[in-house]
């Protein structure tokens, strides 16, 4: 009599140890076989047929049509355009993503980009360069107005740090309700609203049919000519010609953007040299500790998916994230 085979799991990730530490400490690495496969690297064809469960910031063209026994993807990031955009997606596979993942070191970055525009720590930097003592005086980001576009997990805890700091906080939500630290909540039919009563604009929004190239010209001039704008969603949010001409022509003060179109930015792209944007690495989700906190988020959904439950952070098709 033989036993059946265990199903296969593959971690398509940089460092798998934190995933096979999650599953051991939830009794559920004896329940599939592990393999490993690094991005870049490409998986067996017997890999890709029998693969069941896989974890991934995203895989080869045409490889989800391989895995015909595929019946949960766990996405190694909050953003799942990607995974969206595929065309060998299945329709009906449950995708989790990595939603509350940031909720941390994203707003004390967006904090760090507030800062950056406020306190010239940067322009003292390289004045320390030159041994040269000149004064300066940074403005108070207390009673100036935050607004948010995008009021999920992020966004929420941006605006309690905001809150603390003594900011009049206003953003945008599907379900337009109270929300704590928030002084008024608006629908995204309302975003020119927010954008013409804010000082800074932060852009935390998902990438959809509605959202995509949504900052464009007309978009940008419902801010006011001393406000800026801060991307830490999605690249393709802003039409880029669009927001760089904003900024050449003063229309608004400013950008700092974390995220791109193309990763990394290309050396030619004009954002490098235009005066006021500030180009950041895509930093916003990163932290020594994030790969412990997606592999508990996929832990628990590993057990749903044994259980049948459904997937934590399911991703809803219809609305894009």
């Amino acid at each position: 009599m033989t036993t059946a085979a265990k199903p296969l799991m593959l971690l398509w990730v940089a460092d798998p140890k934190p995933f096979h530490s999650g599953l051991e400490g939830a009794g559920l690495a004896e329940r599939f076989e592990i393999a490993h496969v690094a991005p870049g690297a490409t998986a067996t064809p017997d890999q890709l047929a029998r693969c069941e469960v896989l974890l991934a910031f995203g895989v080869p063209p045409g490889a989800l049509d391989e895995m015909r026994n595929l019946k949960m993807l766990q996405s190694m990031t909050a953003g799942v355009d990607n995974w969206l955009s595929r065309k060998d997606l299945p329709p009906t596979l449950p995708l989790s993503a990595a939603r509350g993942t940031h909720r941390v070191q994203m707003p004390e970055n967006i904090l760090g980009a507030l800062f950056h525009i406020t306190k010239h720590y940067h322009a003292i930097a390289r004045s320390q360069e030159q041994a040269k003592w000149v004064r300066s005086q940074s403005t108070t980001l207390a009673g100036k107005t935050l607004g948010i576009l995008g009021l999920g997990a992020i966004g929420l805890e941006l605006a309690r740090k905001a809150a603390a700091l003594e900011m009049r906080v206003i953003g945008t939500k599907r379900s337009v309700e109270p929300v704590p630290h928030v002084d008024r909540v608006y629908a995204p039919e309302a975003t020119a609203e927010v954008l013409a009563a804010s000082d800074y604009v932060v852009l935390l929004l998902p990438v959809t049919p509605a959202t995509e190239n949504m900052f464009d010209r007309a978009m940008i001039r419902h801010m006011r000519n001393d406000a800026w704008l801060i991307n830490f969603g999605r690249g393709a949010l802003i039409v880029d010609d669009d927001l760089i001409a904003a900024v050449r022509e003063k229309e608004i003060a400013g950008a700092v953007l974390d995220v791109f179109r193309t990763e990394p930015l290309p050396e030619t792209h004009a954002f490098w040299k235009t005066p006021g944007i500030m180009v950041l690495p895509h930093i916003g989700g990163g932290h020594p500790d994030r790969d412990k906190w997606v592999a508990s988020l996929f832990v628990e959904n590993v057990q749903r998916h044994l259980a049948g439950e459904p997937l934590k952070e399911l991703v809803d098709r219809t609305k894009g994230y």
